[in-house]
């Protein structure tokens, strides 16, 4: 019972929204024949496999093994679910106001998405090989002269001139322990953490300077308020070769083109229709106050399994890309 509670857990919580939406595809799957198998039929509704397969395509790194398990995980999941619809509707709870506008909320956002989802990979197109190439022979850190790094983070609360003094303190130490003790004896207060991360793993804003600092080195992102030191204690050269690196940056970079597709897109879309603001938020418009409508975002592809077999993968790499945004 203890392992399959997470799967039972999240399937159920979307109980009242989700769980009407299933069941409502649920109803037109029955009518559509051998389309879909049933699985279990709870009462008289039956559930599919086709709702199986819905709810296994959103499990992230489940393992083919794991997949026979996981359905059936799913399967309970879905009864269980099924049983409290069951008394949702009973209740009338599908008709209640305010259930009603949540179902409708919902309903509006998937085909929002669905609609920005197939177009953006309908439109958005591939990267060409040159782009691939480019983008890998630009982002030596990250790639050719990739490293694992030991670092220790200090966090330094400090005035601009005891900022001024300490990092020159420090910038003269030449090992770790005389980095330390230099802090130490400065008299501020400070905390420390430390972490070892792989080049991807880091912001791309502090990676380039970063790679260029040596053991015993650090680097210093000064504040108002006082600095920041990365020290690093060691590192180990892990570079990955462009055939390693290829499949990953072919999906980040077709997520990127489906992100700014998106946004043109939304652009696009706002610029042809009369939007008319109304009330108080008429005199927001009037003033330029208003925001850019919010970002839509668009799922990866899936991860191409040479990628994640060489521990470098779209979605990690997309981490290490957050300072290019």
């Amino acid at each position: 019972m203890t392992t399959r509670q997470p799967l039972r857990t999240l399937a159920l919580l979307p109980i009242v929204i989700a769980a009407t939406l299933v069941v409502g595809c649920g109803d037109k799957q029955k009518g559509e024949g051998k389309a879909s198998q049933a699985a279990a039929r709870v009462n008289s509704e039956e559930i599919t496999v086709h709702q199986i397969n819905q709810v296994l395509e959103r499990q992230k790194g489940l393992k083919p093994e794991q997949a026979e398990a996981a359905s059936r995980q799913i399967l309970e999941g879905l009864i269980d679910q099924q049983l409290a619809v069951a008394k949702a509707e009973e209740q009338k709870l599908d008709r209640d106001p305010q259930v009603m506008q949540m179902l409708d909320a919902t309903r509006r956002n998937i085909l929002a998405r669905a609609y920005l989802e197939r177009a953006a990979a309908t439109h958005a197109g591939a990267p060409s090989p040159d782009e691939v190439r480019k983008y890998y022979d630009t982002k030596p850190a990250l790639f050719s002269d990739r490293k694992v790094y030991a670092l220790q983070e200090f966090t330094v609360p400090a005035t601009a001139e005891e900022a001024k003094t300490v990092i020159a303190a420090l910038k003269a130490t030449k090992t770790a322990n005389a980095f330390i003790e230099t802090l130490k004896s400065s008299g501020l207060k400070f905390s420390a953490t430390q972490t070892t991360q792989a080049a991807e793993g880091l912001p791309l804003n502090i990676l380039d300077p970063l790679s260029k600092v040596g053991d015993g080195e650090a680097l210093y992102v000064t504040a108002p308020d006082g600095f920041k030191a990365i020290l690093v204690i060691a590192t180990k050269s892990q570079p990955v070769t462009f055939e390693q690196a290829k499949p990953a940056i072919e999906q980040f970079l077709t997520v990127e083109r489906r992100r700014e597709y998106t946004q043109k897109e939304i652009k696009d879309l706002r610029a042809a229709a009369k939007i008319e603001y109304i009330g108080k938020f008429a005199d927001k418009a009037a003033s330029g106050a208003v925001a850019s409508s919010a970002p839509v975002t668009v799922p990866p592809p899936s991860a191409p399994d040479a990628a994640a077999s060489h521990g470098l993968d779209a979605n990690t790499l997309s981490k290490g890309l957050s300072g290019l945004k």
